[in-house]
């Protein structure tokens, strides 16, 4: 197999014998910046968000809106992204609350998640001016009762529903079911009672609700079936409390291609399937069609994204297998060694010689699960080569650590011109913290 026929998205290319990415030759990019290197299609991040916002105007109305789920891929310039394309955001913490602040992001767009949100964080929220909380327990409704009254606030609120669904993903991502830790389950009549809190207090006020179901989703079948949960749910609840929610966010989950057999989705197509099945169902049961919002984060940044390494060593035990080692590994990428996720993985500098070469590419981790894939053919390459590892936008700089106290890549933003986002970390960074006993 020759590895051109390894392209999976249309920002690939080939140059010389170099994989390029964006337009950029990825091995120049490596001999720049050195690395590990995070690289990023800012005109595909910008697309994407333009193909969600467009389509779910157009399908869903005026005032839908897609929420940039930050946690896939967390630093100052993906919030000033997402603030130039006009769309929302969501957060799960106050670290990617302040990386907002520093962007400029304004927080009225911001919907601030998570299953345990400590008194600090709803404080800090609130007197920066959140715009909303999608709130996941009796514990959490009460504490933003208290203190957004302290602050004089009538604090705007999502609740998270669990509407049971298994859309058939990976358990580790797998979040709609009755027992997930996220959100209050509708059949067990706890979501009912949860609402009906919520609306006797004084300092909440009750926009709607929200599902997230899973991730890497490639089916509309699953989203139309929580969907049809969710309004019954809103039915219900105006018909025994008087309440009609204003909004309904089905949360993300589309799937993305990480490697040849996963199919392609086309998001505009389904999210305009998807608005016509919740328009059905809302006429045919006479419900109010609510605002809807949508939570993509793996769909907006996963395949706008690469990582680039060195190949360290190679070595072969005979009548087992082969390992090349690369100059990264868990501490940028730990989502193999966590539930062995799929990649494309291609050699850089040797685009076209045939991939004939069966190894397991490890990282220089001290740890044995510190693989990034097994397996994979690529051409026979020796120390200095670089491995490109595909589709790495998301979920992979943001779940980046210092673990071996190896410090974290840098990020570089293509576009009209190539630019540091993030820069490397330093060795002196990774112990800045650390004081002198």
């Amino acid at each position: 197999m020759n590895c051109t026929e390894n392209l999976l998205h249309e920002n690939l290319g080939i140059c010389g014998d170099n994989l390029t990415f964006a337009g950029y030759d990825t091995v120049e990019l490596a001999k720049k910046y050195g690395t590990p290197l995070m690289l990023l299609d800012e005109n595909k991040i910008r697309n994407t968000m333009r193909t969600y916002k467009n389509a779910m105007q157009r399908y869903f109305g005026e005032k839908a809106r897609p929420l940039y789920a930050s946690k896939a891929l967390s630093f100052v310039g993906m919030y000033q992204i997402a603030m130039e394309e006009g769309i929302n955001t969501d957060i799960v913490s106050i670290g990617e609350l302040y990386t907002a602040i520093k962007a400029g992001f304004p927080l009225e767009n911001a919907f601030f998640h998570g299953n345990c949100k400590t008194d600090n964080d709803i404080s800090y929220a609130i007197e920066n001016k959140i715009g909303f909380f999608i709130v996941d327990t009796y514990d959490e409704l009460y504490a933003i009762n208290k203190i957004a009254g302290e602050y004089g606030v009538k604090q705007k609120i999502l609740f998270r529903i669990t509407p049971g669904i298994d859309p058939h993903t990976h358990e580790a991502i797998s979040t709609g079911k009755v027992d997930s830790k996220f959100g209050t389950a509708i059949e067990t009549g706890q979501a009912y009672e949860i609402t009906k809190t919520a609306l006797s207090l004084e300092n909440i006020d009750l926009r709607g609700f929200h599902c997230h179901i899973g991730s890497q989703i490639f089916e509309i079948e699953p989203f139309c079936d929580a969907a049809d949960i969710m309004i019954s749910f809103i039915g219900e609840i105006r018909e025994r409390l008087g309440y009609t929610a204003e909004y309904l966010n089905l949360g993300g989950g589309f799937g993305v291609r990480y490697v040849e057999s996963d199919p392609c989705i086309d998001y505009s197509e389904n999210i305009r399937r998807i608005s016509e099945h919740i328009r059905e169902y809302c006429e045919n049961n006479d419900l109010p069609y609510p605002i809807i919002l949508m939570e993509p984060g793996r769909s907006i940044v996963a395949d706008s994204g690469l990582t680039v390494y060195t190949v360290g060593s190679v070595k072969e035990i005979t009548g087992y297998k082969n390992y090349v080692a690369i100059d990264g590994g868990m501490s940028d990428n730990p989502r193999y060694a966590l539930y062995g996720s799929q990649y494309t993985v291609l050699c850089a500098n040797k685009m076209r010689e045939k991939c004939d070469y069966v190894c397991t590419i490890a990282g220089r981790l001290c740890e044995s699960g510190d693989l990034i894939q097994e397996n994979v053919k690529i051409p026979k390459v020796q120390r200095g080569d670089n491995i490109a590892v595909l589709v790495t936008g998301a979920y992979n700089y943001s779940m980046a650590s210092n673990y071996n106290r190896v410090a974290r890549p840098a990020v570089v933003l293509l576009g009209e011109t190539d630019r540091l986002a993030v820069r490397r970390e330093s060795i002196e960074d990774v112990s800045r913290l650390d004081i002198l006993l």
